[in-house]
This record gives structure tokens, sequence and C-alpha cells, in this order.
């Protein structure tokens, strides 16, 4: 997919001060460890996390609330940037504003899960960008049900953790046919997820979780037991 960029002035405000602003934090001996930490994904400017998130106030200062196209300009832009904490705050920004997005969205946020892909932005825009998009609205579960069956394992996992926050409002058997759709999968990344998305669910209903894993586990992988039980 190769997503249009729309106009957005409030975008062109928000990355002409991101730029300006973001590299006055960078260390390169930092970035040289957060680098060799996430083995390589992307260059990094070597912000900490607290830093970038006050940097992220002062760009942000006196600027209106986005619409949806301002967001997608925003994230699209930020993406196409290559310093991982360009993509950091894009995460950042989504999270905030997702409740402008609506549907339509969707299709962007598949676009930055499988662009860049590594567990530290795909995880958050499983949970906090795709999990509220779906929420928002039923139908897109349907779409959670083609992601889970893709050969493109961060849409996969992006599919299993879209319901990390759901809690009560957790579909349990989708989470769980996703689980065992995926149970068989050799990459530590879906095993993990597997996991993690049902240990996230027993705060909830460990019942239901401890029947699955009696039921499942000859299909699950030890790790996505290990997982599972841990709290329980």
């Amino acid at each position: 997919m190769t997503a249009r960029v729309p106009h957005s002035p409030l975008a062109d405000d928000v990355l002409a001060r991101l730029v300006r602003v973001y590299p006055g934090g960078g260390n390169p001996h930092r970035a040289a460890e957060m680098v060799a930490y996430m083995k390589g994904v992307a260059p990094f400017l070597g912000v900490r996390t607290p830093e970038r998130r006050a940097l992220s106030r002062t760009v942000l200062a006196g600027l209106p609330r986005p619409t949806e196209a301002d967001c997608t300009a925003v994230a699209l832009r930020c993406w196409a940037l290559e310093e991982r904490e360009y993509h950091y705050f894009a995460v950042d920004y989504l999270r905030r504003h997702v409740r402008v997005c609506s549907s339509a969205f969707l299709p962007i946020a598949r676009h930055l899960v499988v662009t860049t892909s590594w567990w530290d932005t795909v995880d958050h825009l499983a949970a906090h960008v795709v999990g509220p998009l779906v929420a928002a609205d039923g139908q897109l579960a349907t779409v959670m049900d083609a992601w889970i069956d893709d050969d493109d394992l961060w849409l996969a996992r992006t599919a299993l953790l879209h319901q990390l926050t759901y809690k009560d409002r957790t579909d349990a058997d989708r989470l769980f046919g996703h689980c065992l759709r995926r149970a068989g999968h050799p990459d530590f990344f879906i095993r993990k997820a597997i996991g993690w998305s049902l240990r996230e669910y027993a705060k909830t209903d460990p019942g239901a979780v401890r029947s699955f894993v009696a039921a499942e586990q000859e299909s699950l992988s030890p790790l996505s037991v290990r997982e599972a039980l841990k709290n329980l």
C-alpha cells in the first residue's frame, strides 16, 4: 500500500516544529545503544522517553485538536522520517486523538503496522489505535479475522493484541479462536502475543483462561502457556 498523505496545515506546523525540536534532545552515544537494543530496526536520535515526551509538549503547545485527516498526515509524515523517535511521536499522537478517527483510518493503521515493523511501535498501535477503532465499529472485527491469518506476523500480532485493553468488553470467542488459529506459529513474537493476550484477559475472567489453556495445552506452545498462566 502506498498511503496518500492528505493536505494538512496542522501537520505542516507539527512536522516543522518536530524536526526543529527533537534533534536537540539527541545523544549519539544513546542513539547507538538504542539501535542495538532495537536490533537495528531504524536509526535513533538518542532521546530518552521522559525527555522525548517533554519535547513533544513543546512541539504541540498551542496547537488545535486535529481532524482525522490531520492525524493521517502527521502519522504518515512522521513514518517517512528515518529516526525512530519520530515514529514514537506519531504513535503517541494517535493514541491521544484516536477518538477523532473513523473506521476509515484502519488502512492507515495497517500501513504503520507493516512499515518499519517492530514490537516497540506495533504493540502500542495494536492496543491503543487499532483496538479503539475496532471497539467503535464492530464490523472491523472481521478485518481482525483476516489479519490473524496474514503472512505478515506483525498484522497477526496486532490481531492478537487488539483487545488487550477491552477487559469485560472482550470478545472471548474471538480471542480464543485467534489464539488457536496461530497456536502452531513458530515465531517468538506470535507465541508471546498469544500468552500476553490470554494473561491480560485472565485479569477479567481467570476461569475462562484456565479452562481454555487446560483444554488446548497440547496445541499451545510452552511459551504461550507460561505467559497465559503467569499471574494465575
